[in-house]
Formats: C-alpha cells, structure tokens, sequence
C-alpha cells in the first residue's frame, strides 16, 4: 500500500456524513475489464486451448490467483499458476502501454472529490506493479492512498482491502462510500460493511440493502454519494 497524497486522514467532506470514498479500478475508473480477457483468451490460444466465453463472468472482478487457477482447472493446460501469472501481467501492461481507455464520468468525479478535499482511495484486486501502471494515466494525486491485490492477505472477494483502506484514511468502513463494478468487489465492500454504488461492466448487479445500482459512473456526484449515508 502506499500513500499518493498527504491529506488529513480524519477530514470530512464539509460536515457531511460521508467519510471517504474506495473506489475499484478495472471497470470502474479504466475500462479495462475486456483488456484483461482479451489477454486470458490471446495466452490460452498460445497453449493451445480455446476459452469458452461464458467463463468470462466468472473470472471478472476476480484477483488473478482465482480466475487464472480456474482457467488452467477449466482448460487442462500444461502450465503453472506462477507461470501463467507473469504471461498475464506481461500481456495487460502491454494492452494499456498502447491504450488506457477511462470509463465515462471517471475524471470528472475525480476531480469533484480532490476539488471538496474528500479523503479517496484506490482498492484494486490487480497487482502493484499494474495499479502504479495505471495510475500514472488516471492520476496520482487524486488518491491519498491506495491498495493492491498482492498486498493484502486476502483479496476481494474478502473485506480486507476495504478494511485496510478505511483505516488507512481515519474512516469507519460504515461511513465509506464504495464505488465497484463486479459482484466479486461488491461482497468485498459489503462485508466491510460500506455503503455501494455498483455500475456493472460484464455482469448484471441486482440492488440491495446498502447498495445502490447505477448504469454509469456519470450518474455518480458528491452529492449522490452523500445523499448515500442516509439510506
């Protein structure tokens, strides 16, 4: 984990009760969730094997061990979880050199949080080495910090990354606001115990308790996001 920017972890946004804003990255902020099976479905080819289309909603939003280890389960093919990984990684960051594609409304609410000083942190299943990849197009300093896969102990579907990042900027998970696009990071932020808002990228999100459901990221304000803590 690693802090971006020095902002005041117990700071507010103006008297509201939203404390701080999580926000995933693939699909929600990039539109890179198709990147990461074009890649999945370009590395099996090279070994041989044809991926079925409909394990996509089942490796989506999913950290890599998960969705490679049912890949290689899925396929019978001749290679390791280790050895699959480092063709994965190799093949998105090649993907996003060439083109990093922001989902619509992303830098606009971006900015509207720098802009009203609300503590925000990226949580993303994908590894260091992609997030800093990444961020060096979405921009740095609109994070105080943020959280990678390979960084915690367990990864999205569990709460720990939301965990981990509310405390890390002062905030009661209850009082975070979580902005995610796969069932997988939504059960993550759930079981922390925040507040979703899900725009699904692949796979249809059904409203819930405690989860708001949009179409897209440009229906997503500060002010939606407070007006969230009152449901």
């Amino acid at each position: 984990m690693t802090s971006t920017v020095p902002a005041p972890a117990t700071r507010t946004a103006e008297g509201s009760a939203l404390q701080a804003v999580l926000l995933d990255m693939d699909g929600t902020l990039v539109d890179t969730e198709g990147f990461w099976w074009d890649v999945e479905v370009e590395v099996f080819a090279g070994l041989g094997h044809t991926l079925d289309d409909s394990w996509r909603h089942v490796v989506v939003g999913g950290p890599m061990t998960r969705s490679a280890g049912f890949l290689i389960e899925a396929t019978g093919a001749d290679i390791t979880l280790p050895e699959l990984t480092v063709l994965l990684n190799q093949g998105f960051e090649a993907l996003i050199d060439r083109a990093l594609p922001l989902m619509p409304g992303a830098t606009r609410l971006l900015a509207e949080l720098a802009a009203h000083d609300v503590p925000t942190a990226l949580v993303s299943a994908s590894h260091r080495r992609i997030i800093d990849r990444v961020l060096a197009s979405l921009g740095p300093q609109y994070f105080a910090l943020t959280v990678a896969g390979d960084e915690v102990p367990r990864t999205k579907p569990h709460p720990d990354p939301y965990l981990v990042a509310a405390a890390g900027l002062g905030a009661d998970p209850a009082r975070c606001a979580v902005v995610e696009d796969t069932a997988t990071g939504v059960a993550a932020a759930e079981a922390a115990g925040c507040q979703v808002v899900a725009v699904p990228s692949v796979a249809p999100i059904a409203p819930a308790p405690r989860r708001t459901v949009v179409t897209s990221l440009e229906e997503v304000d500060l002010t939606f996001l407070r007006g969230l803590m009152t449901l």
